[in-house]
Formats: C-alpha cells, structure tokens, sequence
C-alpha cells in the first residue's frame, strides 16, 4: 500500500474527499469512517469484522481439541525473607 495525497472538497453540504486509484475500493463499497484526534481511517464496512455476538457465537461453534494436554506442576522457587 501507497501513500498518495488527495484534497477535500464540497458536495452538497458535506466535505468529500476523492480516492485515488491507488487507493480506492471501486465504486459502490459501503465503508467506515472513524476519527482520532486529526487522524481518519477509511475502512471497507465488514471488513471480515465480527460483532461481539457473531464472534461469540463462532467460537462456540469450533470444534473442540481431541484431546487436552496437561501442563506439569510448577513450584515456586524459594525466597527467603518474603
């Protein structure tokens, strides 16, 4: 991924701003915009992104290990004087 410069510009009574083909998802894509201080981030609207019940749900879903391991005991060193 590149970094290409583009303007802002007036539509309507929004503020736009174009894609460049470098950049740009093509036409028609739903996206998400989310601001941070003086940063925007532009992102494709479900974007492989769960909501926290589809990905509860998901994980519920996955199978099980066949089979689980056991860790070994650990003991805690000595340390004289805690």
């Amino acid at each position: 991924m590149g970094v290409v410069d583009s303007k802002t510009f007036r539509s309507g009574n929004s503020e736009a701003v174009r894609l460049p083909k470098e950049v740009a998802y093509g036409a028609d894509i739903d996206v998400t915009i989310t601001r941070l201080g003086e940063v925007i981030t532009i992102m494709p609207k479900k974007s492989g992104r769960m909501t926290p019940k589809e990905l509860i749900e998901a994980l519920r879903n996955m199978p099980g290990p066949d089979e689980i391991q056991e860790r070994d005991l650990i003991e805690p060193p000595e340390r004289p004087g805690l």
